[in-house]
Formats: structure tokens, C-alpha cells, sequence
């Protein structure tokens, strides 16, 4: 009889345990998700990211910079269509080669590129943004150049 009370004991102690723990995982999973949620529309800290560290350039599609706080990027990649939104921290020869790139880049009708987005600031003088070259033109076909005279 002392074996059948300590086995209920263990199968109630179980019970309890599984059912604290589908209580516990119903309460948490509505926090888990509304966080996500809101991360979706937050921009990534260029320190967070691990996947793309070895991307060599990136296009920005988009800057927004706030003094002494941060530098909003939107950058697209070669390999993916989609954009992303990163976060880098102020830095203010960063900011001063971004807006240069960015005035460059609306003179000249190209887009604005960065190198090594995701490695970490060590040098100050390197150059981490530039505005795309334009395109060379094809050569003229012999055809068009004769028609023309």
C-alpha cells in the first residue's frame, strides 16, 4: 500500500509539473509574439548582424542620420532584393563621407554604395561610403557611325 501512495504522489507531482508548465507556456507565448512583432519594424544594430558579415558593399537605398545618436541605414544587397533597415552608431567622419557620397551620387544620377557594411569601425579615415561610378557606355557599332555622315 506504501508503493501505490508514493507512485500517485509522483503521477499527481507530474501532473502538476506538466500542467504549470502548459499554464506558463500559454501566458508567455502572447508576450513572445507581440515582441516580435514590434521588432519587425525596428532597424538592426550593424553589430547584430551575423549572417551578412562578410557582405563586401551594399547599396543604400536610404540614410537618416541624427547627430550625436545614430546612422539610419536602408541597404539592399546584391544577392537579395529585399532591403533591410540597420543601425550604426554616430560616428562623425562616417556621417560627413555619407553626405558627401549622398550629394556625389544625386549629381551624378547614380546611387550611393558602402563597403564592408558590417565590420567594426577601426579605422576613422577609411573610406566606407562612395557614389556608384556611372556605367560605361557600349562601344558604337561601325554600322551607326557610317549611316551618320
Amino acid at each position: 500500500m506504501d508503493h501505490l501512495m508514493s507512485l500517485f504522489s509522483a503521477v499527481v507531482l507530474i501532473a502538476a509539473a506538466l500542467i504549470s508548465a502548459l499554464a506558463l507556456a500559454a501566458l508567455l507565448m502572447p508576450t513572445g509574439y507581440a515582441s516580435l512583432v514590434d521588432l519587425l519594424g525596428k532597424p538592426k544594430s550593424v553589430t547584430m548582424e551575423w549572417t551578412r558579415r562578410a557582405v563586401q558593399q551594399a547599396t543604400v537605398l536610404a540614410a537618416s542620420m541624427r547627430e550625436n545618436q545614430a546612422i539610419y541605414l536602408w541597404l539592399q544587397f546584391d544577392d537579395n532584393p529585399e532591403p533591410r533597415a540597420y543601425v550604426r552608431p554616430w560616428n562623425l567622419e562616417v556621417a560627413k563621407q555619407l553626405q558627401k557620397a549622398m550629394r556625389q551620387a544625386k549629381a551624378e544620377g547614380t546611387t550611393v554604395r558602402i563597403r564592408r557594411p558590417f565590420a567594426p569601425d577601426s579605422d576613422p579615415n577609411t573610406q566606407l561610403f562612395y557614389a556608384e561610378p556611372q556605367p560605361t557606355l557600349p562601344p558604337k557599332s561601325p554600322l551607326a557611325t557610317s549611316t551618320q555622315r
